[in-house]
């Protein structure tokens, strides 16, 4: 198993610290794409964090509140359907991130990303595959996704119960694309998502 605390230890000895970025939902039909960023205490190693996708949904929220009780600060950020039309998926990603870190309650010296840049002046690295090569970038991917699953199980899915959010949270399933074709798009369906969509429906018939 590789040393998830590898980039951390790197920089420890120069930062005290070190933010972990992640998001969740840049592929999905509906809905925000939701950053997280997590400064966990130097040294400290969570067992079993790892990539979100990894882990079963029952390990995620046990691991979710275990990084929550450890964790120095904790931020998420927040990008909607309407800004992702606008600016495009990847800087609306990067947006969340940003918000992300400006949310943390203590200010992070280093930032450490997955795959990604963000529009800050703290001294960053992108590290590719960083959910699962660094403990910190896990964590964030952590918080995130278990941040969006739950507004997918609650307030998203009561808001449009035909669409099966909860089921799918979001993504394009084949339940999901029947449901934007019989019901068309709500508010919080991707409009810049949906051409893809009816050109792949159409492709079918």
């Amino acid at each position: 198993m590789s040393d998830l605390l590898m980039y951390e230890k790197e920089h420890w000895p120069s930062y005290r610290h070190i933010a972990g970025i992640d998001e969740v939902g840049r592929g999905c039909l509906f809905g925000d794409v939701v950053a997280a960023a997590v400064i966990l205490p130097q040294g400290l190693v969570l067992e079993d964090v790892n990539d979100s996708k990894k882990l079963s949904p029952k390990k995620r929220d046990m691991l979710y509140d275990v990084i929550m009780e450890h964790a120095i600060a904790v931020g998420i950020g927040y990008a909607d359907a309407a800004m992702i039309d606008r600016i495009n998926i990847k800087q609306a990603t990067r947006l969340a991130m940003k918000q992300a870190v400006e949310r943390l309650t203590v200010p992070p010296d280093y930032l450490l990303i997955d795959a990604e840049k963000i529009d800050a002046e703290i001294p960053q690295l992108s590290v590719i595959k960083g959910d699962a090569t660094s403990q910190s970038i896990a964590a964030a991917s952590i918080v995130a996704k278990v941040t969006r699953d739950r507004l997918c199980q609650g307030e998203w899915d009561a808001r449009y119960p035909e669409y099966g959010i909860a089921i799918h949270k979001g993504y394009a399933t084949k339940l999901h694309r029947e449901q934007i074709l019989a019901l068309g798009p709500t508010p919080m369906h991707r409009k810049s998502f949906m051409r893809n969509l009816y050109v792949e429906e159409q492709t079918l018939f």
